[in-house]
């Protein structure tokens, strides 16, 4: 990791009221388990448990399946239609409205989030800003109560306008909690500290699952370790579904009062957020007129916009593609969601250990070609066989869930999928720090939710016409492979700076 050293400021980075802070830190000191590594790390035990039980597992395929598809098929829309194309079309429409939210979302944040992160490096402090993001994720995903099927609660407009309000909050801070990396630490403890954000946020989001099943799902379907589901939820009326989001934004609320007491806000007190505004937008525009300053840094963000489109799009079709092909149900699907988030939280350790056993670059490399092949035996596997039909599938066991032996094999594959994309996350955010100028690293970060939003159509595109073209599932989910390459074709090609 490159040592940085405090860049040149004009007044916009001065505080009147207290002239002797002339300069924004560009560094901290300590590493991940002290006050303020730590305490950066625990944001993301109280923030990603949205993103993976909202956007992911949970309320998500619930407001697809549940909402949208199950109001139309109680319509007229499909009535003259076979059953199985009308529950078809049904699940098309719920996808594509869901979609439709994570696109207009993503092009705000596209639009918009290298500005907001250019002025985070110039403007005051930042808690205070990070607080506004919060309490819009905070407050429209307690809403999400209210999302009912058949016509209840809030119409259909008003659950998506939630949901792209909440995504874009979400992007806005982490593009803040990321300019408040390089000085949570010192730089060598970076990749570590990163890694145990993203291990904490997947820990929480294990024990939030967890809880559901005893509490809730095991209960209601076979009345063990309770009776009942427990607090009067009602599984007929999705109230598990629904209750996610006031579940998230509890845990939100209260899980970062520990990030806003011991964490270190790189803003500087008193200046002038007009200033910073107005100076951050003219640095954007001349970092993109002056692309060829940054080689190295653009040539990666190129390579991760392909790398992480296809990795978003592994794991966000990938529980779609084992759904269908295997045929899971719903509590296998839980249980899935459990397995892999426990897996991913070792994943957000292990990146930073691998960042600091081979560099950066080199652990990219490692995690991203590791998931290719993790990809490759996934494919391999059926109802039928495993290996491309070398070998036959049969029954393990009898027991509630994962039966066969290709159940059992694709769901240790996952554990590897779940560490290496865990890992390549913290990875690239450290990658980002090590090549971005001394104290434009929230500019930068914004540049690099473009690259992660830009292309968010591709992966999915790729699946859905390649599964269309050869009417194949394994084909379409391969298609992935072609954009990792592409990325690691790129990154490749980038050459870091020496360390110092």
């Amino acid at each position: 990791m490159t040592v940085t050293t405090p860049a040149h400021h004009d007044d916009s980075y001065v505080d009147t009221h207290h002239p002797e802070q002339l300069a924004r830190p560009t560094h901290g000191t300590g590493g991940a388990m002290d006050k303020t590594g730590f305490a950066w790390a625990v944001f993301e035990w109280a923030r990603n448990p949205y993103y993976i039980l909202i956007v992911i597992y949970i309320f998500a395929p619930y407001f697809a399946r549940d909402i949208i598809g199950a109001d139309l098929l109680a319509g007229r829309t499909l009535s003259g239609m076979e059953p199985e194309a009308a529950r078809a079309a049904a699940n098309a429409q719920g996808q594509a409205t869901i979609a439709s939210v994570t696109k207009w979302a993503g092009l705000i944040a596209a639009l918009t989030a290298p500005f907001l992160g250019a002025a985070l490096d110039r403007g005051g402090r930042l808690k205070p800003i990070l607080a506004v993001f919060l309490g819009s994720i905070t407050v429209c995903s307690a809403l999400l109560w209210f999302a009912m099927p058949g016509g209840e609660g809030l119409p259909v407009w008003a659950i998506m306008a939630l949901l792209v309000i909440a995504y874009v909050s979400y992007t806005y801070s982490e593009v803040t909690h990321n300019a408040m990396l390089s000085v949570a630490g010192e730089p060598s403890k970076l990749s570590m500290i990163s890694g145990l954000g993203l291990g904490l946020g997947n820990l929480a989001a294990v024990l939030i699952f967890v809880a559901m099943v005893f509490l809730f799902i095991l209960p209601g379907t076979i009345q063990w370790p309770f009776a009942a589901p427990q607090f009067g939820v009602d599984l007929a009326r999705f109230e598990h579904a629904r209750l996610a989001g006031p579940i998230c934004a509890v845990w939100l609320a209260a899980f970062s009062i520990p990030f806003f007491l011991n964490s270190k806000d790189p803003g500087v007190r008193g200046a002038s957020w007009r200033k910073a505004v107005v100076s951050g937008a003219q640095s954007v525009l001349q970092t993109l007129r002056e692309a060829t300053k940054y080689r190295e840094l653009l040539k990666y963000l190129v390579a991760r916009m392909f790398y992480a489109d296809a990795m978003a799009a592994l794991l966000a079709l990938g529980a779609v593609y084992v759904a269908l092909l295997l045929e899971w149900g719903f509590l296998e699907m839980l249980c899935y969601a459990i397995f892999a988030s426990a897996w991913a939280f070792l994943g957000g350790l292990f990146g930073g250990w691998l960042d600091g056993k081979v560099g950066v670059k080199n652990a990219l490399i490692i995690e991203i070609t590791a998931m290719v092949l993790t990809l490759v035996a996934q494919l391999s596997i059926t109802q039928e066989s495993l290996g491309f039909g070398l070998v036959q599938n049969y029954e393990v066991w009898n027991g509630l869930v994962f039966q066969s032996l290709s159940d059992l094999v694709y769901l240790a594959l996952i554990s590897v999928v779940a560490v290496t994309a865990t890992a390549s996350i913290s990875s690239s955010r450290s990658m980002l720090v090590t090549l971005a100028p001394a104290g434009r690293s929230g500019e930068f970060f914004g540049l690099y939710a473009i690259a992660g939003t830009i292309t968010v159509w591709m992966g999915p595109l790729l699946v859905e016409y390649f599964t269309l073209w050869f009417t194949s599932q394994r084909i379409g989910m391969a298609s992935i492979s072609v954009l990792f390459l592409i990325g690691l074709a790129v990154l490749f090609s980038v050459r870091m700076p020496e360390r110092s």
